[in-house]
């Protein structure tokens, strides 16, 4: 037996942190850490686990004493936290492992810190690796492979080890990779282009084991594209809505998916029928040659408003990701990009500069055009200043930004986007058991109404919106305060946006004084 502790690294404040959105609701955390309950699973069951999600708290003296392994797992923008937690492991005495998306990325940039093991790319495979070798008596190594494995084949998640009371929402896998090529995305490099699913029964039983668990709240399904593999996910979705009848609906889904969605209503209503009430989709940009410069090809061949429209037509809510800063791109693009957001009504519209992300084509491009930023804030962060030289002044990107991220989230915009998305916005089909509303709930809502409906300039917009929606559109209006209260978030995240890029900006002006070719921010 081996005392394992799984930690992950904190997050910076970032788009999806939704900090007061959770204050309100007594939670922590918006999502999990499904790669370490996953890796757990994997590992030899016979091994000790315990888990600490330093978004959560710290690592106790206790936990530290009674860990003989330590692994870690992280993202690009959790980078900071993984490199000094794996030196704080290190000082201990303890042998530390890690993997996840950003050593797997850049190795090298991990292996500063000096963990025993690296367990890099797919853990199916190299899991075994790590394994095998501890039990051969090895101290140190790292475990890679270029096979991608079948995910049929991979354990239910050790949900058990979580502190579920601290999560908003859970999260679950059905496939891994997408079809497509566009060319920042990093899902293609890490997971392929093939997307590969597991069976129906498989995600059933990650659901069974979150029922037993007393779980009932929203289910966040993770995949990079739902919709990548249609033939299987159609597989899933007919098992899935007769689980949740018999199950009385007790999960609501969300997911992220590609445009091309919007081409197919049955697979929609399908979703629908299953308690799936909002999709994240990656629009980028409205502008067609930007699109078609980074490889988006999918999102230039239908009308990107009317594909949004059909989608919330269906009972889908949008949210979107936008990006600014792609080669070529015209003046005022972050204007396109609210115009469209405005017409289109999706509430939440994630919005950054581009950022190069490491072994994408975007990259290798760049690093042979010599335009990559060595020396830049390397987090991956809607508050980080672009990582390259970009065609166009980077003074005037950062600008448009910071004044377009203010403006899609005032307050009088925000409630006024929010309500003509929900008065449009399919009824839900599934009718789950009515419940009382906890204190906590009662509580949040009484937060909301004083804020936005009384103490704020919005307090007309509100109530008349408020009513609107339950007199035209009433299966929707819990839903509806539920993204109200959303903007309490992106309130404070706008002026942290705006403080965080002005100060890079400073800097990068500085350093273009002292060395003008080396940061030049136009290219010729």
């Amino acid at each position: 037996m081996v005392r394992t502790l799984l930690v992950y690294p904190l997050f910076p404040p970032t788009f999806w942190s939704y900090n007061k959105i959770l204050e309100l609701v007594d939670r922590q955390v918006l999502l999990p850490p499904l790669g370490l309950i996953t890796v757990a699973a994997i590992l030899p069951q016979t091994w000790d686990f315990k888990l600490v999600d330093r978004n959560i708290r710290p690592v106790t003296e206790a936990e530290w004493d009674w860990a003989e392994l330590v692994i870690f797992s992280a993202m690009i923008v959790q980078k900071q936290d993984l490199l000094d937690q794996i030196r704080e492991a290190k000082r201990r005495g303890k042998s530390v492992a890690v993997g996840g998306p950003y050593p797997t990325s850049v190795p090298d940039e991990v292996a500063v810190a000096n963990p025993d093991f690296m367990i890099l790319d797919e853990g199916e495979i190299t899991l075994p690796m790590f394994i095998d070798a501890l039990e051969k008596g090895e101290t140190q190594g790292v475990f890679r492979t270029l096979e991608k494995p079948d995910v049929s084949e991979t354990p239910v998640p050790r949900y058990d080890l979580l502190e579920l009371d601290a999560y908003d929402s859970m999260s679950v896998q059905f496939s891994r990779g997408c079809p497509f090529q566009c060319e920042f995305c990093d899902i293609i490099v890490l997971y392929g282009r093939k997307p590969r699913t597991k069976t129906p029964e498989q995600l059933l039983a990650e659901l069974d084991c979150l029922y037993e668990l007393g779980w009932r709240r929203s289910v966040f399904m993770v995949d990079d594209n739902f919709i990548g593999n249609k033939r299987n996910v159609r597989l899933l979705l007919q098992a899935l809505k007769v689980w949740q009848a018999d199950h009385q609906y007790p999960f609501r889904f969300n997911t992220e998916a590609s445009i091309d969605l919007a081409a197919d209503t049955d697979l929609m209503d399908l979703m629908v029928d299953c308690n799936f009430d909002a999709v994240f989709l990656g629009i980028e940009t409205p502008d067609e040659d930007s699109l078609s410069m980074t490889k988006k090809f999918q999102n230039t061949r239908s009308s990107l408003t009317e594909s949004v429209d059909k989608i919330i037509d269906a009972g889908l809510r949008p949210m979107a990701g936008f990006i600014i800063g792609f080669d070529g791109e015209k003046k005022d693009a972050s204007s396109r990009i609210v115009k469209f957001v405005e017409e289109a009504a999706i509430p939440t519209a994630m919005f950054g500069m581009l950022q190069a992300l490491p072994n994408t084509a975007l990259w290798h491009r760049l690093e042979k055009e010599g335009r990559l930023r060595v020396n830049s804030r390397q987090d991956i962060n809607q508050s980080t200043l672009m990582n390259f030289v970009p065609t166009r002044p980077i003074t005037d990107i950062a600008q448009e930004y910071i004044e377009a991220f203010w403006q899609l989230y005032d307050p009088e915009v925000f409630l006024d986007r929010t309500y003509r998305c929900f008065l449009k916005l399919g009824a839900p089909k599934c009718q789950p058991p009515a419940k009382f509303p906890s204190w906590v709930d009662l509580r949040a809502l009484g937060i909301i109404i004083w804020r936005q409906g009384i103490k704020r300039k919005t307090r007309w917009k509100f109530w008349h919106h408020l009513f609107s929606v339950m007199r035209h559109n009433p299966g929707v209006w819990e839903a509806y305060l539920t993204v109200c209260a959303h903007n309490e978030h992106f309130l404070e995240y706008r002026q942290i946006v705006r403080d965080e890029i002005e100060a890079q900006l400073r800097e990068w002006k500085r350093q273009e004084a002292l060395s003008p070719v080396a940061v030049t921010s136009e290219v010729a």
